[in-house]
Parts: structure tokens; sequence; C-alpha cells
């Protein structure tokens, strides 16, 4: 059951909190994205007046703020292993926190106390296991990047690749012809349009060419 900000549920007003408020401003960024967040329509999902907002948070921007730091608190972080195994596990939560928040990748960056204990664990995996300082910047440099530029891609599908309805599958063939796009053909008519395919199923295949390429420098060094 979706969280109740109201108490409705059990019948009871549950006080006004800024926990409260940056997980309503969460589920209507999630709805309508970054721009559909105002003070106005916060309020109203919260049922209260506007002004109360300002009593636990100071403007939008403490509020974007806010629900970044919540939102990376939920990424997946192993209690123990390798650091490759750490760094996958890490890299398929992002995503996956993209795919639930979208507008995450949008968000002004103000690194909150979650937010900064991350990027601290990040590195300190990647030194731990023998990375110097440079490599560790260039490791994660290098992960985030893919993983930003994945979640940009997906979410600019003109599609649900996990889902591909006939009639917008012969929408494509129409605009592939074999004659001038044989291999984009080929790709889209054995490849894309496969029962089963689904975009997200090339992410872990580039995570692992990272990871494997990283490994390789960690051994060299």
């Amino acid at each position: 059951m979706d969280f109740d900000p109201t108490g409705e549920e059990t019948g009871l007003r549950v006080p006004l909190s800024r926990d409260r408020v940056l997980r309503a401003a969460i589920r209507l960024a999630d709805k309508g994205g970054i721009a559909s967040l105002t003070m106005r329509k916060l309020a109203q999902a919260l049922r209260v007046e506007a002004m109360s907002l300002y009593h636990h948070v100071a403007n939008k921007e403490e509020i974007l703020a806010g629900m970044v730091d919540v939102v990376v608190s939920e990424i997946d972080w192993p209690a123990e292993g390798d650091w490759k195994s750490a760094m996958r596990r890490r890299a398929i939560s992002v995503r996956d926190t993209f795919s639930r928040h979208p507008w995450l990748l949008e968000a002004p960056r103000h690194p909150g106390p979650a937010t900064l204990r991350h990027h601290d664990r990040v590195i300190e995996s990647l030194r731990k296991a023998g990375f110097s300082v440079a490599m560790a910047a260039h490791a994660y440099s290098a992960l985030d990047s893919y993983l930003y530029g994945f979640a940009l891609q997906e979410l600019n599908l003109p599609f649900d690749t996990s889902k591909v309805p006939a009639e917008e599958a012969r929408a494509i063939l129409k605009l592939l012809s074999a004659e001038t796009h044989p291999y984009f053909a080929e790709m889209t008519l054995e490849h894309v349009l496969q029962p089963g395919y689904a975009y997200v199923h090339e992410f872990e295949f580039g995570l692992d060419l990272i990871l494997d390429g990283l490994e390789r420098i960690r051994a060299r060094d």
C-alpha cells in the first residue's frame, strides 16, 4: 500500500514534517516530472496550506536537494564482497533508481548527507581495491558517465522496448528499408523485435565491459 501522508488509512492525521514534505514531493515528481512540482501543488497533495511548508523547508531549491538525498539513500550497497561485485550491484541499483525517479536526471545537484556518504563509499571501495586516487576518480567518472548516459538514452526511446505493440513494430519497419537501411533493418527484425527483448538488457553488457576494463587496469597498476 502506498504511503498516505494524511494518515487516512488509520483515521489519524500525521503531523507535517520535513520527511513527509520530501516524500510527497518525490511522488509528485515521479508522476509529472520536476516541472510539475510547485509549492502550491505540494501543499494540496499534503492537504495543508502552502505557508505550512515553510516551517520545514526554506524554498523549492531545498526541497529538490532533499528529494535527491532521499532517493540516493534508496541505492543498494552490498555489505560485503569484492570491489567489482560492489560496483556492479551499485550500478544496477542506480539504473533502477533512475527508472523509478526519471526526474533525478534533471534535478539540480546540491549534495546532502546521504549523497556525500554514497560518494565516499564508492571511492572507499575503489581505493581499498588498490586503485590509486587518480584511477579511482577515472573509474568513478567512467561508471557514472555510462549510468547517466544509458538512463538518458532509455528515457528518450520512442517506446517501451519491453512491450513493443504490433502497430508500433509495423511503424518502425515502415521507416526501414532493407535496401536503404539493410543493417538497421536486420538488427530491428532479428534482435529488437524478437520476443523477450528489452533495451534494459543492454545495460549489463556495457557495464561489464567497463568493469572488465577497470579490472585489467587495476591488475596492471
